[in-house]
Parts: structure tokens; sequence; C-alpha cells
């Protein structure tokens, strides 16, 4: 079943629901959000005083990781008590991130051949309640001009990048911008008014190379949309905010360090510093080459070199998933293959063995589990995942590069010794 999309402000009057479909509501107060929770058509209709119920219960550990300042990496008790004791905890939300970040910041947005999911995006950017220094549009490998001409507007600068490839993309819009902060969304993504003023924010402690912020559906209309969100779970990763640094790193790489926990690539910026110290995206990795990871491969570079990765949900965009079957099995063995890619990548970089584990441990018996229960939410998507992994293993050897020397121990090692 379809499922409608609520967004409450608690801040106002809580409404009654009602509907004819499953509803999922997002609770915010004000412009933060605090928690989703899912009502069955068979609750409804709901009356608001049930409403105000769920969500307080939902809300309780957002709210006590922003006020108490609490760093959940993982399934960590709220210190209830502690949060019991505050007077009004919700209003102390508005006094959060109040420092301002006059860093500038360039948004990139790589695309190809999809000039109406492309003019949402654009149209969503003129309502930033902070403007940016510059959106740049990177038209990758076109086939037609329509993009070029969607990029006729106000404050668009227009790229082309002849060569396929997302990394390569990317790596584009990083040369042709010249913000001290470069922010990426998707072409199918509408952002949030304050969605670069939280990405700023975020960027206030000197570590901090990349932020990736809340990514939310935009509708939840077809039975592809509904498992992508509900049941793989790859863009929401949560409503608290979260910070990877090298105690996550050296703690989780045994295993293979899970930096694809970090965010999403649909949001997310990082400082042109970090270019500076890790290189640019793996031209490897990404839509149009090995599928997906340029993203996690990323912060896998920033983590392994001692700097920090944030989660700010604050941050907010909408994605709108691909509406069929077919697309979503598209999608899933794209993200397998460059997953299964970024995993073999980071062993040649780093020879962390831990990659090598996930590959071939851990993976194997997770999917041999799922086909034993019969999850039935992977059925359409399991085959296709399966041949993504091989898929993966035979694309990295067949662009298998040397590995280059440690450039980024020594980055880092000359960037945190004062210059002389």
């Amino acid at each position: 079943m379809s499922w409608k999309i609520v967004h409450i402000d608690l801040s106002q009057d809580i409404p009654a629901l009602s509907s004819d479909n499953n509803i999922h509501v997002v609770f915010w107060w004000r412009h933060i959000p605090l928690a989703h929770t899912e009502i069955l058509a068979t609750q409804l209709p709901m009356p608001a005083t049930q409403v105000t119920n769920l969500a307080a219960s939902a809300i309780t550990p957002t709210v006590g990781a922003y006020v108490l300042k609490q760093n959940l990496l993982e399934d960590t008790l709220i210190d209830f008590e502690a949060l019991v004791g505050l007077t009004h905890p919700l209003t102390k939300l508005e006094y959060i991130s109040q420092q301002p970040n006059n860093k500038t910041v360039s948004i990139v947005i790589c695309t190809r051949n999809r000039p109406e999911q492309l003019a949402r995006c654009l149209h969503s950017l003129q309502n930033l309640s902070q403007p940016p220094h510059e959106i740049i549009v990177v038209d990758n490998a076109p086939t037609n001009d329509a993009t070029m001409q969607v990029a006729k507007m106000p404050g668009v600068k227009y790229v082309k990048e002849p060569r396929p490839g997302l990394s390569i993309a990317r790596n584009t819009g990083i040369r042709h911008s010249t913000g001290e902060i470069i922010a990426f969304t998707d072409d199918d993504v509408v952002v949030h008014p304050d969605w670069i003023m939280r990405l700023q924010q975020a960027f206030d402690d000197p570590k901090v190379m990349s932020v990736t912020g809340l990514v939310l559906p935009g509708e939840l209309e077809t039975e592809a949309q509904v498992v992508f969100e509900k049941h793989l779970g790859f863009f929401n990763f949560g409503y608290q905010p979260k910070t990877y640094d090298s105690a996550f790193f050296q703690s989780t790489k045994v295993f293979g360090a899970p930096v694809w926990r970090i965010g999403a690539g649909a949001n997310m910026a990082i400082l042109r510093q970090a270019v500076n110290l890790v290189g640019e995206f793996d031209e490897r990795l990404g839509a149009g080459a090995a599928g997906c990871s340029e993203d996690s491969e990323f912060w896998y570079r920033l983590l392994a070199a001692g700097w920090i990765c944030r989660y700010y949900p604050a941050s907010v965009v909408y994605h709108y998933h691909r509406g069929s079957v077919d697309s979503l099995k598209q999608q899933m063995y794209c993200y397998m293959r460059g997953h299964v890619t970024a995993l073999l990548v980071q062993y040649e970089k780093y020879n962390d063995r831990g990659n090598l584990r996930r590959l071939f441990r851990t993976m194997p018996k997770w999917y041999i589990k799922t086909i034993i229960k019969g999850n039935k939410y992977k059925h359409n998507t399991l085959i296709a995942e399966i041949i993504g992994c091989l898929s993966g293993v035979i694309y990295y050897i067949q662009n298998y590069k040397s590995p280059q020397p440690p450039l980024i121990r020594g980055a880092k090692n000359r960037l945190l010794s004062p210059p002389y």
C-alpha cells in the first residue's frame, strides 16, 4: 500500500489524523526534525491526544541527544532522569547550533539527462533561507541540451563534463567551485529552506571535514518507494546527530569500518581543505562506474587520517525514490556492486583486512541467513544484490590500481603541526 506523508510541527496545535491510507508521520520542532512514526490505516482516525502521546514517545531520544549532547552511535540509553529534570526541553532546541558560520558554500548538483527532476531541485534552491555562494550544475555526458536549458536560471553556473561517471562529475564540480564548503545534492532531491544554514553550523570543529544530513522521502506512493524507505533503509540514518571520529574508525575497522552509516551523498558537504588532505573522489566508484560508494570511500580516507565526519540531521533534503520495482532492482545491483568495489579499494589503499572480512565472511553469511529466513521484502532485490556483489569483484579486478604512497598520513601530520 502507498503511504501518505504528514509533517507535524509540535510547536503548533497537533491535529487529529484521518486517511484511507497508512500514514508516515514526521514530527518536527519548528525546523528541526525529531522522529517519524508509522500509523496504519486500521488505526485511523486517530484523535489529537493519541497523536500527542505517539509524538512524546517517538521524539524523546532525539531531544535527549540534542539537549544533553550525547553522541549515540549505537543504541545507547538516554539519561531520561536528566531529560525529565529539564524545564521545557523542546524550547531548548531553538538554541541548538545558533553560532553563525560564515564559511562560503558552493552547491554542486551532478546530473545526466533528467531535466524535469533537475528543474524541481533548482526551484527548491531558490527558497533557501541562506543563499549559497554559488550553484553549479555539472551536466555529465549529456545526450542533448535539455539540462543546459534548465540550468539557464539566475545564479546557476552550468558546466559540461563529457566523461561519464558521478565521481568524475563531482570532481569537476569541485574544480569549478570557489566556496570553502562544497555541498552536494542530487537532481531527484528537494531541499529544506534551512539546508545550507544547518550544514554550515555543523562545521563547528576544525577537525570536522565532512557533514551529512537527513534524507526524508518526498513521496511513498509505489511498492518500490515503500520497500526502499522502510525495508532497505539506505537513506534515513535517524534523527540524532552523530560524530564519527578516530575512535569509531579504530574500533570498527577490524570488521570493515561501516562508513556507509555516516550518511548519503544526496545530502553531503565537504570542506575544500578535505580534498587537499585526502584527494578527490575515486573515479572508479560512483554511478556510471562501479555503481556507488564514492562518498563512503571518501569518508573512509578522512577517518583513516584522523579527521571527523559528522551526521547532522537538522540539515534536511527530500528524496524521490525510484518508482518501479525494475528500477529498484537496478539500483540495488549498482549499490552492492559499488559497495564491494569500495571494500576492495579501501583494502588496496590501507591494507585493512576488515574490508576483506566483511566481503568474504560477513556478507555471505548475512545473505545465506536472509535466503533461509525468506525475508519477503528482499525477494524483489535479493538476486540483483548478489549479482551486484559478484560484479563488483570483477569490476575491481579489471580496474585495479597499484597502491599509492601514504600521502594521507603525511598530509594529516603536516596540517596538525603548526607551520614554520
